[in-house]
């Protein structure tokens, strides 16, 4: 391949490597040059451009793209058509990522114009969710060079899909444990389960001891419940302990006892005629990811799970300290009555913007009902299951926080308010409690956000079940607000100009699933004239200063 200037007589059929914007639209970056490009150059006054030229024994970015992503693709993926040099790999339905990393590796040593990068290995998936990729970085690349890559990563990505299956529990019973705890455990073990669409077929709660134990999981198995799961009252700090011995005393064996996963390092694994096991470390009555959920997704997805896959998971086991791992709340009780605090989903209210369409008026210290609409937004999601809840100012700061006193919640200043709303989900992103595995982004000229439409958001919110983006709706139009996983925490953190989070929806349309909330998910109280209909004060609106 030919790189460098060219000029413009000369450049048809060349490869535009920069864009170049003209009065009559612009030519973009990749662009194969016609005749007529060359022409509108010309009469543009450009003589000479920048551009690549393909020879002999050259493959174009797109096609070498296509080509690696054929050869890696190991099964259960969707592959994007090619665009400038990059395909998408996105998981055909919900399962575990399965990588041969020395494949992997083996074809990014090829050429470093050649490029696979994937999700984590054993990474749980759903569908439509992009878990690699294959970019070629020049415009064109080597036949020979893309034919050594493709030998190399030979099947290298694969989506084991999971399998439903028939799942029995076991729970032991102290005088310590409350049937409120063991009520939440199968509660949260349901939700665990719906992503590969097994069932809880049923739950035996017998007491801490090794025969009640044995004689349960023994009734299971003759109902027919494919994998078996015990939670122990106290958990399991031997080999010889009630529920390892039960497993044997049922006429099993115990593969493994601990793991080097923390949470997690309580598990069991076994089988009884065939069907596993797993004596559940105390971590997984949280719905926080630990290492029950590492060695559940791989049982679901027909994986082995052998002393050596267990024992190799110390690298990158350590998920103690990091904010993905929330500790989930007592509910709190309210007005309304008590909230599950089960996940952390914290608040991030927007109350920023110089509200210019208010002719004047800051339409966020408007009165209705005598109390300011950054107030009553505020107040409405301190009354919703919201975890914490931060708001962040810009224009007329002062006022702004003068007009939430009293309120429980943590302030931030947006000093770059004007640049739009990108830089206040910016700033509000970076104010979360590391516990937070979600946040609900709200604005504060929509009143009518009450707790019980930030509610219904949260109990959509499923991610195990592919539902991490979660957006209300009126009629099948998006509005506000919108609910996103910790997946998106870093897309969030770095947005910019005033086009919100509606991009991250786009992209990720798989993930994506809508509330009916009625009008109020259209209505905000954006210009004088709808503040004036909605009956708002404006006289304590009018702004004193910036």
């Amino acid at each position: 391949m030919k790189f460098g200037s060219v000029a413009t007589r000369n450049a048809e059929g060349a490869i535009l490597a920069h864009t170049i914007r003209l009065e009559d639209g612009a030519l973009k970056k990749g662009q194969r040059l016609s005749a007529a490009d060359v022409d509108r150059l010309s009469t543009a006054g450009i003589d000479a451009i920048v551009a690549a030229s393909l020879e002999t024994g050259d493959c174009h970015e797109d096609r070498a793209a296509e080509r690696l992503a054929r050869a890696a693709d190991g099964g259960g993926l969707t592959l994007e058509p090619p665009f400038t040099g990059r395909v998408n790999f996105l998981a055909a339905g919900n399962g575990v990522l399965v990588i041969d990393e020395a494949a992997v590796d083996a074809a990014n040593r090829v050429d470093p114009a050649l490029t696979l990068a994937t999700l984590p290995a054993f990474a749980r998936v759903t569908r439509g969710r992009m878990v690699a990729t294959a970019k070629v970085i020049p415009f064109a690349v080597g036949e020979d060079a893309v034919a050594r890559a493709e030998a190399a990563a030979r099947r290298a990505v694969r989506v084991a899909p999971f399998r439903a299956r028939k799942v029995g529990l076991v729970a032991t019973l102290l005088p310590h444990l409350k049937p409120s705890v063991m009520d939440k455990t199968r509660r949260i073990t349901e939700a665990r389960l719906d992503v590969s669409g097994s069932t809880l077929v049923a739950e035996h709660r017998v007491a801490h001891e090794m025969e009640a134990v044995a004689s349960a999981l023994t009734k299971l198995l003759h109902g027919g419940a494919e994998i078996l799961l015990v939670f122990g009252a106290s958990a399991i700090v031997d080999r010889g302990d009630v529920i390892p011995a039960a497993i044997e005393h049922a006429g099993g064996t115990v593969a493994h006892f601990g793991m080097p996963v923390d949470p997690g390092n309580l598990l069991l694994v076994g089988e009884i005629d065939g069907v596993p096991v797993i004596g559940a470390p105390g971590c997984a009555r949280s719905p926080s990811e630990n290492g029950f959920d590492w060695v559940l997704d791989r049982l679901m997805a027909d994986l082995p799970v052998t002393e050596a896959d267990i024992t190799g998971l110390g690298v990158g086991g350590l998920l103690m300290e990091i904010g993905s791992r929330p500790q989930p709340r007592e509910g709190k009780r309210d007005r309304n009555g008590p909230r599950d605090r089960t996940r952390e989903i914290a608040g991030l209210l927007l109350a920023a913007g110089r509200s210019s369409r208010a002719e004047g008026a800051n339409k966020l210290l408007a009165r209705l009902g005598g109390k300011p609409l950054v107030r009553i937004a505020a107040e409405n999601a301190l009354e919703s299951g919201l975890s914490r809840l931060v708001v962040v100012t810009g224009h007329m700061q002062g006022e702004i926080r003068d007009a939430l006193a009293g309120l429980d919640v943590d302030i931030v200043h947006n000093p770059d308010f004007a640049e739009g709303m990108g830089g206040s989900i910016r700033t509000g992103m970076r104010a979360l409690p590391e516990s937070a595995e979600a946040v609900t982004i709200l604005l504060a000229d929509m009143p009518g956000i009450d707790a019980t439409a930030i509610d219904r958001l949260i109990r959509a919110y499923r991610p195990e079940a592919g539902r991490a983006i979660i957006a209300a709706t009126h009629e099948g139009t998006r509005g506000n607000p919108v609910l996103f996983d910790r997946l998106f925490f870093a897309s969030l953190a770095r947005l910019e100009g005033d086009t919100g989070a509606r991009r991250l929806i786009v992209e990720n349309a798989g993930l994506v699933a809508e509330v009916e909330i009625g009008a109020v998910a259209r209505h905000d109280l954006d210009t004088r004239a709808a503040l004036v209909a909605a009956g708002a004060d404006l006289d304590d609106g009018a702004p004193s200063g910036v």
